[in-house]
């Protein structure tokens, strides 16, 4: 299962980082692969993790200042993430898809097709 974030708002719009089957950290910090630029995102936000056995992608909110929303519900526990998910970190928003693509065109193109579909997410 290939998945993405896409950055959806914002200076970065159209900015997208492959998840893998890994845990992703996102931030402002300088030494992640997705640092985001906004000044309400904490240096270390949010974290995507990949389970194996459920083949899920897993946000948690990393005790940041301003929380972690997904499709407009705050998060305090652990969430899985579901495709055409909508996460916002400070002023921010980005997109989650199980999608795969080549390039930021493609992505772009998948960002213009899901529009403002919503799906909701489950709470663990």
């Amino acid at each position: 299962m290939a998945s993405i974030i896409i950055i959806t708002t914002g200076q970065q719009k159209g900015e997208y980082l492959p998840l893998g089957r890994r845990i992703n950290v996102i931030g402002r910090a300088e030494n992640l692969p997705m640092q985001v630029l906004d000044d309400l995102v904490s240096r270390k936000h949010l974290r995507i993790r990949y389970d194996e056995e459920k083949n899920e992608h897993i946000a948690e909110d990393m005790n940041s200042k301003h929380g972690v929303l997904i499709n407009n519900r705050k998060i305090t526990v652990q969430a899985v993430l579901k495709e055409g998910d909508q996460i916002r970190i400070g002023q921010t928003t980005l997109l989650f898809t199980t999608e795969d693509f080549n390039d930021r065109e493609s992505a772009l193109s998948h960002f213009k097709k899901v529009g403002e579909r919503q799906r909701p997410t489950m709470i663990e």
